[in-house]
């Protein structure tokens, strides 16, 4: 297996041109691996039934009638970032992959539209993060820390306390959230100055606007960063279907959980229901399988 692929100028020279489109192959292999040893695991130690998978687990019913039927998770700009930042991405992918395995067709036009629209999105999910959701929700505490020391001892049959429950966004999904925005951020820089090499109706194309060996540096980041959204994505696709979270799927669709899952996943203290979420919350809904 190759890392990066090398081409000769007109001058004889050897420049690099890019990563090597082997390691598709193995960030491929690599998300599927990590989801079958997760399944393994979850049967061996992480369901409900085992000692792991019940730690923590009980419902708090000292605050149950002060919590809504149903609890807001995800407001609708939130999931309307989310779905166009899924599309646009699963476009980067087909249109830039597809190519490199045969498929010829007229991917660049709709490559770098794809690569705008997700620049636009980002744009708007920073400047909403920043001064409606707040970023303080995505920082990784001390107790975030703790807690996931104990789950990982827990898992591996170690005796310790019981973690508590976690706040709203738990340990890791901070850590696959900030591992995906480092690459997401990677990839739209990147693909940004690859675009003054190709033709659009806003500028004309200047492939010499850096030397060669730039520009072989920036393939290269922008195709590790590619390559490892095959990963993210299987392991994000993966945990969005498994049976006991597809309840945290729904809510990315219809914006909030039961309140039956939030007194069994989530503490209060560091999640708390305000009254303006109880406002929010008017129907009732349906029981929870």
């Amino acid at each position: 297996m190759e890392w990066f692929r090398w081409q000769r100028n007109p001058w004889g020279q050897e420049i690099l041109r890019g990563l090597s489109w082997d390691l598709i192959w193995l960030a491929l292999a690599a998300g599927l691996l990590f989801a079958v040893v997760h399944t393994l695991l979850y049967y061996w130690r992480l369901r409900p039934n085992t000692p792991a998978g019940m730690a923590g687990k009980k419902n708090r019913t000292d605050v149950g009638g002060q919590v809504p039927e149903r609890v807001p998770r995800h407001s609708l700009a939130s999931r309307t970032f989310h779905w166009i930042m899924a599309t646009s991405m699963l476009a980067l992918l087909f249109t830039g992959f597809l190519p490199i395995f045969g498929l010829k067709f007229s991917w660049v036009t709709p490559h770098w539209i794809s690569g705008l629209v997700l620049t636009g999105a980002i744009l708007f999910h920073i400047i909403h993060a920043s001064f409606w959701k707040g970023l303080a929700s995505m920082w990784i505490t001390l107790q975030d820390l703790r807690d996931g020391w104990l789950n990982l001892r827990q898992i591996v049959g170690l005796p310790d306390p019981a973690p508590g429950r976690t706040g709203k966004n738990p340990l890791e999904n901070k850590l696959f959230h900030h591992v995906t925005s480092i690459t997401t951020l990677a990839v739209i820089a990147t693909g940004l100055l690859m675009m003054v090499k190709v033709d659009t109706p806003f500028w004309t194309r200047n492939p010499y606007l850096l030397p060669d060996d730039t520009w072989g540096v920036i393939y290269v980041l922008h195709g590790a960063a590619s390559v490892a959204f095959i990963t993210l994505i299987i392991t994000h696709i993966y945990f969005a279907i498994r049976p006991e979270k597809r309840w945290i799927t729904l809510s990315m669709i219809v914006g909030w959980i039961p309140r039956t899952r939030y007194l069994e996943h989530y503490d209060p203290e560091h999640w708390p229901v305000t009254q303006q979420t109880i406002r929010k919350a008017t129907r009732p809904s349906p029981k929870d399988g």
